[in-house]
């Protein structure tokens, strides 16, 4: 969840993992209700503040952060721009028909995918992967036996990839030719499933003795090296994402950018 870039911690890095993720799958759920296109507008663009704000890399490592959210805007909407439904014709030529009704819920479409990437890098960025599974464990009350089990097997992921390559410059100092086409992707799998499977069986089981070892299978009260808990900075956090959504319903009802209070075609 963390890129090896250069960068200092927000205030957001401070908050509770757990709440930020439950305020995250909120937003998601909420944002599906609204059918406002002014609204979403609003919303995207605060949101986008907040992102750039909180986010403490270089403006260049911004700007380009910022580009695979372009293609999502333009992949989503694209499609019901030119497909959608309408009574309003704005262009006809061939299969493509864009209506006025399919343009404005293609905008809301893509702005909606905007705000879920927009959130989803913002807890990505913002947040370790084991102070999020401590805090799950400790005000999440998630069983130690998976929030354990996961970390290990986010651990294995770069040994499996260490042995992948290892097991491909062997073969390729014993002189193993990489064939092309059907053929050559069914031995390319012989090759390089087999011993990478049960290698990783064997290291799934040894991971599993030594947690069972450890009595990870039981429930009890248990102590942890790292300590979680809620501050100000979680009220602080809420109240952000409170603000944003009001300021996009108020900046709506006295600014109107399109006036348009239900995209959904009836």
């Amino acid at each position: 969840m963390q890129l090896a870039l250069p960068k200092k911690e927000s205030w957001i890095h401070g908050v509770n993992p757990s709440l930020k993720l439950l305020i995250m799958l909120m937003i998601f759920i909420g944002i599906m209700f609204i059918h406002d296109v002014d609204v979403m507008t609003y919303v995207t663009l605060s949101i986008l503040l907040v992102f750039l704000a909180s986010i403490k890399y270089p403006v260049k490592i911004k700007m380009l952060l910022l580009l695979p959210f372009l293609f999502i805007f333009l992949t989503s909407s694209l499609a019901m721009i030119m497909f959608g439904k309408g009574d309003t014709t704005l262009l006809r030529f061939g299969l493509i028909h864009v209506t006025e009704e399919s343009l404005f819920r293609g905008v809301h479409l893509g702005l909606r995918s905007m705000v879920f990437a927009f959130c989803g890098m913002l807890f990505a960025l913002t947040t370790k992967p084991v102070q999020l599974f401590y805090s799950l464990m400790q005000q999440g009350k998630l069983p130690p036996r998976f929030a354990y089990g996961f970390m290990a097997g986010v651990r294995l992921l770069p040994i499996m990839v260490e042995e992948y390559l290892t097991l491909r410059n062997a073969l390729l100092v014993r002189g193993v030719k990489q064939e092309r086409g059907l053929s050559g992707l069914v031995k390319k799998l012989n090759f390089f499933s087999i011993p990478l499977l049960s290698q990783s069986i064997r290291r799934a089981h040894r991971v599993a003795v030594a947690m069972e070892a450890k009595r990870f299978s039981r429930q009890k009260t248990r102590t942890y090296y790292y300590k979680t808990g809620f501050s100000t900075k979680d009220a602080w956090f809420v109240a952000l994402f409170i603000s944003v959504f009001m300021i996009g319903f108020a900046a709506a009802d006295y600014l109107p950018l399109f006036s348009i209070t239900d995209v959904r075609y009836r």
